[in-house]
């Protein structure tokens, strides 16, 4: 018999994102040691003390030194390691294996070095041992290194001698334990400190992928009967190199899976899809992520590529049964790293038109889902390439890999909901609607109202050019219609998320801000400048407090479009910059809320940026204009010597030869010339079509010096709230420089280095320094304390109107 054409390349290195994930949990057990020997010291010694009991009969080992047990352990599981490597000509591997064992020694040495540095020496006396010192050398660090190293080599179920590298390593760390050579904790947290490096190292360098291909995968093949004429690996579609890795209608939207067309002896076609064990990770993580997520659905979980696939298959054999038609499975064969799906050729979708689709088409895509759903069978992802038309025209929908089998009543209202949106993007809400009712019926429409919200909506679906944050809204309105008035509180909406982005952010601004507020308030002194202060002059500060937000408001609004504008919410927004400013570096927080009151407000990603921007790039072009104008004017000049010279060229000099050997680099550079480049071709294009509209420049403009000088005169009504009169334009002068290299500090609202600045400043001029410090109270108290209640208040009011 003539043997099979076979045209295939061996699998690229992977990046497997179960490395980054072990790196993390290696992490996390350091740490978990750590505090055990910190505050649970007893119960270690005694492990060692149990240890040493129950291990006399190696006690003639303690008459040789201890280097020379590790030295020799060291030497075998390096040579033999790398020997196997170098036989199997990797010389990559042996080069990355090699680096990452320096890196181990250098992270052992490295957190010895830390570790014996902290005042506290408790840890360090648990880490300590009879072979180790303190300082440098506090931690044992083969362990870190070897880890280290046998990582990058393995994994270990690849290479035999990575596996008993392993084996020597954990034997030699007993020995070493009981023979009271090294301590418990010093050994685990070297280990696992290691481990953490070479695991880091592996995912950057990527894995060889060991999955079946070529001569072992036409083995497989034959046994499941398929005797193979001719096995041809699909190209690329964007570079051209063999091996897809793009989800395709070929295999039923398989993500990740690499794809051959087989023409077997007798004449039939299929199409093989081999999924890597390692390309599935990715996926796994992400189901485990949708289950931490969601809340009131089920979320199936495939931990291996074999159970994966098996899935896939029963979806496809269950859909066969009810008579939908879908892919025909011929069958399935695995391997230790590869799964192989094999699927009739003649039974595959061609993906559908989705600027010619009608309503007829909605109702017919929206039949098939119901028929499937009724069975028990939820898709889980229907995003715009599921919808798919055989040869005859038929609608199908594709993708059923993440689908799954006697679904609940939740899983299968979200399946509807997603079709349903989907098509409203595609061809109208009035139409989808009106397909809907004719598909699915006017119960099952009001039953699934609840459960139209964006949580449920597929990010490839939102990211269509028709999407916006009205459909929703359109969408329900339009099904709250149907809802007798006996079921109105049908339409409330189901619990779908178990937290929020948002409310995860908001929970750690406030950590942040009670965080600051308890370890940096110092109410005695803030209550005696209180006390002391003119009450007259403190009500006038606090008045350019709020002009300031006036001013702000001006400089913000007048770049928004008419239409889109809510006066008081640009007002409330900029009050509520003053809560975000607590929990970030000054100008951050009012920067992070102005964008997500502008997207809010109707702007899309892009144009939100855009116009946050421009107001920075007019607030910062008013405040330095000022700055130049009165310093040539009142020759003031003191603060020159504060500014470290050479402090900016060195950063910028950093930062341009990481973007020029960034830039040398092929991937790195054909990602910012083909994504990132038309981004900020996009950004800058809206940019300065703001910035290019004079009226609301001038506008802009105007808002900003507004804001700016009643900054300055805030802080010059403070001074007078002690009595020191000064010139108000000398004084907003140094108030501006003072406040800028005090915002540098990247603490939370510049707290601690504006207050150093600004007091310094004012002394250098000749103000007291009693008074210089009260005044400076004062106006942080009014621009800064007061602001975290108002701008709560105020970031409460934007949410509840759905503003922020």
């Amino acid at each position: 018999m003539a043997s099979p054409i076979i045209d295939d390349v061996a699998p690229k290195r992977t990046h497997d994102f179960g490395d980054l994930a072990r790196s993390a949990l290696s992490l996390l057990a350091a740490a978990i040691v750590m505090v055990f020997a910190v505050f649970m010291g007893g119960m270690t010694r005694g492990v060692e003390s149990d240890a040493h009991t129950a291990a006399q009969a190696i006690n003639w080992l303690a008459n040789y030194p201890s280097t020379v047990l590790t030295q020799l352990m060291t030497i075998i599981i390096v040579v033999t390691v790398l020997g196997q490597l170098l036989l199997s000509r990797e010389w990559p591997q042996a080069a990355i294996s090699a680096i990452a064992m320096f890196a181990g020694y250098g992270t052992a040495w490295g957190v010895s070095t830390l570790v014996s540095g902290i005042n506290d020496h408790t840890l360090a006396m648990a880490l300590l041992s009879a072979a180790t010192s303190f300082g440098s050398g506090l931690l044992p660090d083969i362990y870190a290194g070897m880890a280290a190293f046998l990582t990058a080599a393995g994994p270990r179920r690849t290479r035999s001698t990575v596996k008993w590298g392993w084996n020597i390593l954990y034997i030699t760390a007993a020995v070493m334990v009981v023979l009271s050579w090294h301590s418990v904790t010093g050994t685990l947290v070297s280990m696992t400190a290691g481990r953490t490096v070479g695991m880091l190292i592996r995912f950057i360098v990527g894995t060889q992928n060991k999955g079946v291909w070529g001569e072992a995968l036409v083995t497989a093949l034959n046994g499941i009967g398929l005797e193979t004429a001719s096995l041809i690996r699909h190209q690329d579609p964007v570079d051209g190199r063999k091996g897809s890795l793009d989800a395709t209608l070929e295999d039923d939207l398989t993500t990740g899976s690499r794809l051959y067309d087989l023409h077997t002896t007798d004449g039939r076609a299929f199409i093989v899809s081999v999924l890597d064990a390692q390309t599935h990770t990715a996926g796994y993580f992400k189901q485990l992520w949708d289950w931490v997520r969601f809340t009131s659905v089920s979320i199936r979980r495939d931990r291996s590529v074999r159970d994966a696939v098996q899935h896939h298959l029963s979806m496809l054999l269950g859909l066969h049964n009810i008579k939908l038609p879908a892919p025909a499975p011929y069958g399935i064969a695995d391997t230790d790293e590869s799964a192989i799906l094999v699927l009739d050729a003649n039974t595959i979708a061609m993906p559908a038109n989705l600027k010619t689709l009608t309503k007829a088409d909605a109702v017919a895509y929206m039949r098939y889902l119901s028929v499937a759903n009724r069975r028990g069978y939820t898709h889980r992802r229907i995003i715009p390439s599921t919808l798919a038309r055989l040869e005859d025209g038929t609608a199908v929908i594709a993708g059923w890999g993440d689908g799954d089998n006697a679904s609940s009543a939740a899983n299968t209202a979200l399946d509807k909901v997603q079709l349903l949106t989907l098509l409203a993007l595609l061809i109208g809400v009035e139409p989808a609607v009106d397909a809907a009712r004719e598909a699915w019926g006017d119960l099952t429409l009001a039953s699934i109202a609840p459960f139209i919200q964006k949580m449920a909506i597929p990010s490839t679906t939102r990211s269509l050019d028709s999407w916006n944050k009205q459909l929703l809204k359109s969408l329900r309105g339009k099904l709250a219609d149907l809802n007798d008035d006996d079921n109105g509180e049908a339409g409330e909406p189901v619990t779908l998320a178990r937290f929020s982005w948002r409310s995860m952010i908001t929970m750690l601004l406030v950590i942040v801000a009670v965080a600051v507020v308890f370890t940096q308030l110092k109410p005695e002194e803030i209550i005696d400048a209180l006390t002391n202060a003119n009450p007259l002059m403190a009500v006038i500060t606090l008045i350019f407090g709020v002009c300031g937000w006036i001013g702000s408001s001006i400089s913000l609004g007048s770049l928004m479009d008419r239409s889109k504008r809510n006066n008081t919410g640009v007002f409330m927004s900029q009050v509520a910059g003053g809560f975000a400013t607590v929990s970030m570096p000054a100008g951050v927080g009012p920067s992070f809320v102005n964008l997500q009151f502008l997207r809010k407000s109707g702007y899309r990603s892009t144009a939100a940026t855009a116009i946050m921007s421009a107001a920075l790039v007019v607030y910062y072009g008013v405040y330095f204009l000022m700055l130049v104008i009165i310093g040539m004017f009142t020759g003031r000049n003191m603060l020159s010597g504060a500014i470290p010279t050479n402090t900016l060229v060195i950063v910028l000099g950093i930062v341009v030869v990481v973007l020029s050997v960034a830039m040398m680099i092929p991937p790195v550079r054909h990602l910012v010339t083909k994504q990132l480049v038309p981004l900020a071709k996009t950004y800058l294009n809206q940019l300065l079509d703001i910035l290019s509209q004079p009226r609301q420049l001038a506008i802009s403009c105007t808002g900003a010096l507004f804001q700016n000088i009643t900054t300055g005169l805030a802080f010059w009504s403070a001074l007078h709230a002690f009595g020191y009169s000064s010139n108000p334009v000398e004084t907003t002068f140094v108030f501006m420089l003072a406040y800028a290299l005090g915002s540098a500090v990247p603490t939370p609202g510049g707290l601690g280095g504006v207050e150093a600045a600004l007091t310094f400043a004012f002394v250098a001029v000749g103000v007291p320094q009693a008074v210089a410090l009260s005044a400076t109270l004062l106006h942080r108290v009014v621009f800064y304390w007061i602001r975290i209640p108002l701008g709560a208040a105020a970031m409460k009011w934007l949410d509840h109107r759905n503003l922020v």
